[in-house]
């Protein structure tokens, strides 16, 4: 990203509320212990929200929140900033400034065609690392630079300097570069396409790895969902994600997306986080697809995020608020760094934002500029970005467990983490802007002590993450408007996976998968095992799927083409079951034995629509005169627009096709297929169907 100053190219009732409390406290995992309420919960709660321990999203990387840096910013290495980074919890700093990575050489501190800040050369950016206790992510300059040039930075860093410097990425936004008519980064190469870029990064693997066998590197993919998914350029055999993948799966630790959800406001990209769970189970899904079993070592970056220029609310309270959404939303669905744009940037267009000034800035930090007479705050005062993330930092340290939590109310978000010391972190958000919800809480396989939680809140006429200890019990809370409200509760003693005698489990794989049945492995826990647990995520509250004396498990009985997500459980000979494991999803498959096959490909997109090819085949000894095909689709945001060759309806996410005139008769055994095929739209990620049904039917669905 470069300089920014300037937009990019982007192309219940209350009764209820009670009710869902209810059966949240009473619903139990089978055969694990007992869920606890600790306190009386209001009678008429305006949202009732439930923790679950047995529930692991994850754990908490040291580098899971961080912030860009960028050569630019003459402010960008102020000993305050190290205390606001330090404050904030702030794990990792990127450098050298999203697109002007792409003009960076390294060695002289030099940007052709860019500014470069005194005093913002790679050692001084590393003293602020040091300071601060972050991690870096450094950007190579792949636009013009060279694999050479990139190793040459590896052997500086960490073989002269001993900086130990882990995580590299190739470039900035390449598909940025005007190969899809769209280009702002910068790229010398005379070829744009995704394959130049995926040789590069291959050879940039090679000579960095050379020298320092221990760095990660990482490749650009565009954020499923989002410009230019989907579009195959000319000449291409694929578009930017699925062509770059097919060649550096194997080459690469991680992959890095940018999100700016382009909402057009404040409260409508806080929606927008809505979004981020599907787009990201979709990198996901790449991965598995082309890496296969090495898709487990492969982490996901976000190394980009923030509401776009322009929406109206970037300095602002609903930023603040959708900075910590967004980041624990990416936490919690298997992002390892989310790391904000940016530090300091500089003052925009001035807007009025519920009664405060917003100075249109990018920026966690003022820069103290200027746009029309109207001039920000002293250089380095905190924007209302920093507040979220600092509530972030608040929620949960390094090596907590991320768990899953619900609410019931649309106004109310909450996440939460069970930390090292056992005491569980609630961190609750109130999206109205005009008034406060009450907040009823239960807890699954945790019992609190009934002491009263430690409380941190941002809130309208808090000087930042204030201390409120006193103004909530573990079992309910009011929430301000406009606010972030972050718990601490305790553990009563001997209770949940804290009086556990094993460790956790390792993070499981699977090892073999079929239509009906998935087979697990994962490490030994440590300590004295009576048995492992595998239990099914559904929401907040899990099921039991199997049991092993063992390290392994055949899981039964599972719907064809279905998704699950599980966690792994020790329980130890008094019964307690430690801490989740680290989750794992996979897709069952469908019957190679079915009477019929079906074949999806999408065949164009263009980041928010899409083509669609449809071919139905009966494999079966009987014809068939006159068929419907059912089939759901993965997410909500995805639709059928216009179609041909059959006829289409559709029902929230379930689609029906029923023939033709011309496709009605399917000869046996492959003789005749129909195909057909729609235009279709997507809000989001275009994962595709997982399974179809012929008159009934689940058929064999072709990759």
């Amino acid at each position: 990203m470069l300089f920014r100053f300037r937009a990019r190219p982007r192309g219940r009732t209350a009764a209820a509320a009670a009710a869902l409390l209810a059966l949240a406290a009473a619903a139990l995992p089978l055969t694990a212990a007992p869920a606890a309420v600790a306190d009386t919960a209001p009678a008429t709660p305006d949202a009732a929200v439930t923790v679950n321990a047995d529930a692991g999203l994850g754990t908490l990387d040291p580098a899971a929140l961080g912030v860009n840096t960028a050569i630019w910013d003459s402010y960008m290495n102020d000993p305050q900033v190290v205390s606001l980074y330090r404050a904030a919890g702030i794990g990792a700093l990127r450098y050298p400034g999203g697109s002007y990575a792409d003009l960076y050489h390294w060695v002289d501190n030099t940007a052709p065609g860019g500014y470069v800040a005194p005093g913002t050369g790679f050692d001084a950016f590393m003293g602020t690392v040091k300071a601060s206790g972050a991690t870096p992510i450094l950007i190579a300059n792949y636009g013009s630079g060279t694999a050479q040039e990139a190793a040459d930075w590896v052997r500086y860093a960490n073989v002269t300097k001993g900086y130990g410097a882990k995580y590299w990425e190739v470039g900035n936004e390449i598909y940025g570069n005007g190969g899809y008519g769209s280009g702002w980064e910068n790229d010398t190469h005379a070829d744009k396409s995704p394959g130049q870029y995926a040789r590069e990064v291959k050879a940039y693997a090679a000579a960095m790895k050379a020298v320092d066998p221990t760095v990660k590197i990482g490749a650009v993919l565009t954020m499923p969902g989002n410009w230019p998914d989907g579009i195959v350029g000319a000449g291409d055999g694929g578009d930017w994600n699925h062509t770059v993948l097919a060649a550096v799966a194997h080459d690469v630790d991680f992959v890095s997306v940018h999100w700016y959800p382009n909402a057009g406001g404040g409260d409508r990209s806080l929606a927008a986080v809505r979004r981020l769970p599907g787009e990201l189970r979709e990198v996901r899904d790449l991965l598995d697809r082309y890496a296969g079993a090495d898709s487990a070592r492969i982490g996901i970056a976000m190394t980009e995020v923030n509401a776009e220029s322009g929406d109206g609310a970037l300095t602002s309270r609903p930023n603040g608020l959708f900075a910590a959404e967004a980041v624990s939303t990416a936490l919690e669905n298997g992002v390892f760094t989310v790391d904000w744009w940016d530090t300091h940037n500089g003052a925009g267009p001035i807007t009025t934002v519920n009664g405060e000034t917003d100075y249109g800035d990018l920026g966690l930090l003022s820069n103290g500029s200027c746009t029309g007479g109207v001039c920000e705050p002293a250089v380095n005062t905190p924007f209302a970005p920093y507040h979220g993330l600092q509530a972030v930092g608040a929620l949960g340290r390094p090596g907590d467990t991320l768990l899953a939590s619900a609410s019931s109310s649309p106004d109310v978000s909450s996440h939460a983490v069970l930390r090292a010391d056992g005491s569980l972190g609630v961190l609750l958000l109130n999206r109205s802007s005009t008034a406060a919800r009450t907040v009823g809480l239960a807890y699954r396989d945790f019992t609190p002590d009934g002491a009263a939680p430690a409380v941190r809140r941002w809130a309208p006429g808090d000087d930042g993450l204030v201390d409120a200890t006193g103004t909530a019990s573990a079992a309910s809370a009011t929430l301000p408007p406009y606010s972030i409200t972050v718990l601490t509760v305790r553990p009563k003693p001997g209770t949940g996976s804290s009086a556990a005698t094993t460790g956790t489990p390792g993070t499981p794989r699977t090892t073999a998968v079929g239509a009906d049945t998935a087979t697990l492995s994962w490490p030994a826990a440590s300590g004295a095992v009576d048995r492992y647990e595998v239990y099914e995520q559904l929401g907040t509250t899990v099921q039991l799927l199997g049991s092993s004396t063992g390290t392994s498990a055949t899981l039964h009985n599972l719907p064809p083409g279905s998704r699950h997500t599980v966690n792994v459980l020790a329980r130890d000979q008094a019964g307690h079951l430690s801490r989740p494991s680290v989750p794992l999803t996979f897709t069952t498959g469908t019957p190679n034995d079915s009477t019929c096959t079906v074949s999806y490909r999408v065949t164009t997109g263009w980041g928010n629509g899409f083509v669609a090819a449809v071919t139905v085949t009966n494999t079966g000894p009987a014809d068939l005169d006159g068929w419907t095909l059912d089939f759901d689709w993965p997410s909500a945001g995805q639709s059928v627009n216009s179609w041909w060759n059959a006829d289409v309806s559709a029902t929230g996410q379930h689609v029906r096709v029923t023939n033709g005139t011309s496709n009605a008769h399917l000869a046996p055994r492959g003789g005749t297929t129909a195909d057909f095929g729609f235009v279709g739209g997507n809000d989001g990620a275009n994962p595709n169907p997982t399974v179809f049904r012929l008159n009934g039917t689940v058929c064999r669905t072709l990759g």
